[in-house]
């Protein structure tokens, strides 16, 4: 049986191999981002997103990937026209954690995308978004 202790050591070493990653997806977007793909740096943030750790640090490391991407966007109804379904609930969750943070211009960049999306995705994405407390971001 694994104690306290054994589970905040492998929980500690699993968050190490998260932040590697995100780390190594943080190059891939700067990349995107200066080939002007900013709904493919979108796309990237997103995938294998929320990180599956309750670690703090892997969360706000993944934010910050994925603020980047959503910061860059600049033509809100072209994105929607190359981004997949899939993404939605995801980046609805994103969204609201970028209006959180209380910065202007993130909230506004986050209520352009928001509004988008629910014109897109319907009132659904949102209940998901917020209803969903075991993948939080």
């Amino acid at each position: 049986m694994a104690t306290k202790e054994t589970e905040e050591f492998v929980e500690a070493d699993k968050a190490e191999a998260i932040i590697t990653r995100i780390e190594h997806k943080s190059r891939k977007i700067e990349s995107l981002l200066k080939q002007s793909k900013p709904v493919e740096a979108l796309k990237t943030a997103l995938e294998g997103s929320p990180p599956k750790t309750r670690d703090e640090r892997c969360k706000s490391a993944n934010w910050i990937v994925v603020h980047r991407a959503i910061m860059a966007i600049k033509d809100v109804g072209a994105m929607f026209s190359a981004l997949d379904p899939e993404y939605y609930d995801i980046l609805m969750k994103y969204l609201y954690r970028g209006l959180s943070t209380g910065d202007r211009p993130t909230c506004e960049q986050c209520l352009k995308i928001h509004e988008k999306l629910t014109e897109r995705a319907g009132l659904g994405c949102i209940l998901r978004a917020l209803a969903d407390t075991e993948n939080t971001v």
